[in-house]
């Protein structure tokens, strides 16, 4: 299998939605500072999210019946990187916006879907992801956290950890284990619930960060009930549903634009001779960013086409982090002062912010190693 990244034009038709876009985000966060900025997709407003559900930019290609606008994946990538170029505040939408709503509209019941996918789109619902357990590593298959019949339902107990915003966000998707453990296969006997956050036994614990920040958190359930009408799919498809829901959640600009709002800054304060370093490093940046952006745009229209990407996506979140992360490094190796005017020092803070964040960019939607070994097999390499 070779890997398949066609060359992708945005439709002409969008550069009016693009127009509407930077006119609200000059409105809304003109005056946010850049390290606050530089929070990209970690950044939390719940008004801005629901200002941009007003709008009709959360859940832009579901169906009009769920609260969406039926427009093209092509349409939804234009609002989604003009959001993270600015540095807007996201997150609280994020997940529900790429993949949750997604997700549900593919694999939940009518029921369901009437429940909460509309609620979605008006930016006032939030979810968050349960799979990653503790001392699991990056083997998420096997994972614990099991889902025993009751009447009515499910009783779950286990644990989910590095899960984002679980604190703040109202319900999670969580893959669990409904049948015992198949010795062949791990895989198997996995299922996907829909979990209300406020249920009785769930208790949440936020871990801070080295930047002092509680973006992840560790998810706690005792014997928690969730109803069958909040089972995804089918029961024991879960494993499969959740590797084409990793092709949403891998591919997207997030995974090559959380460091931009430095990239702008170091462009917008250079002065008329910057030296020769600095001058390499901005072409290289330049000359990756164009790449990655054609490779995600790439994976967006084989997603409006209903495929799953799965390899390209992978390839698409580990060459994204690995140039985000060098754009915070190489710059703190090459800084030197004589390269910018005196607006070039309000660098200094969004530089000191991604130094300590960046490391997590490998981490978040699967770690480096993870992926490249998605990628060998998939190229038929192991």
């Amino acid at each position: 299998m070779n890997a398949q990244f066609e060359p992708i034009r945005t439709a002409s038709g969008t550069s009016a939605l693009r127009a509407d876009v930077r006119a609200f985000l000059s409105e809304r966060i003109g005056e946010l500072p850049p390290e606050i900025r530089a929070q990209s997709w970690s950044g939390w407003d719940d008004a801005l999210s629901a200002d941009m559900g007003a709008r009709g930019w959360i859940g832009m290609t579901w169906p009009t019946a769920f609260g969406g606008q039926a427009a093209s994946q092509l349409e939804r990538y234009t609002v989604a990187e003009e959001m993270l170029a600015a540095g807007a505040p996201v997150a609280a939408h994020w997940i529900a916006d790429r993949q949750s709503g997604a997700l549900i509209l593919k694999f939940g019941s009518d029921d369901l879907k009437r429940e909460l996918v509309p609620q979605i789109a008006t930016g006032k619902l939030f979810f968050c992801i349960g799979m990653s357990e503790p001392n699991s590593g990056s083997d998420l298959a096997s994972l614990r956290t099991r889902a025993e019949r009751v009447d009515g339902g499910w009783s779950v107990s286990g644990s989910k950890i590095w899960t984002t915003f679980a604190d703040k966000s109202q319900f999670m998707i969580a893959l669990v284990r409904t049948a015992q453990q198949d010795a062949r296969s791990s895989r198997d006997g996995l299922s996907q619930l829909v979990v209300d956050l406020s249920s009785e036994g769930v208790t949440i614990r936020p871990i801070e960060d080295q930047t002092g920040a509680a973006h992840f958190c560790e998810v706690f359930f005792d014997s928690v009930f969730v109803p069958d009408r909040m089972l995804l799919g089918e029961e024991g498809q879960g494993w499969a549903q959740v590797t084409a829901e990793l092709a949403l959640e891998r591919s997207g600009p997030e995974r090559f634009l959380s460091s931009h709002v430095l990239l702008e800054l170091v462009c917008e304060t250079l002065n008329e001779q910057p030296d020769d370093a600095m001058l390499a490093l901005l072409g290289e940046w330049a000359a990756e960013l164009w790449v990655l952006r054609q490779m995600s745009l790439s994976v967006a229209s084989r997603l409006e086409r209903g495929e799953a990407p799965m390899l390209e996506a992978a390839i698409v979140k580990d060459l994204g982090a690995r140039y985000e992360q060098s754009i915070a490094r190489d710059l703190s190796g090459a800084f030197t002062a004589s390269s910018f005017s005196d607006a070039g020092a309000g660098i200094e803070p969004v530089l000191t912010y991604l130094v300590a964040s960046s490391p997590c960019f490998s981490l978040r939607g699967g770690t480096r190693e993870i992926l490249r070994g998605i990628i060998a097999r998939e190229l038929g390499l192991r």
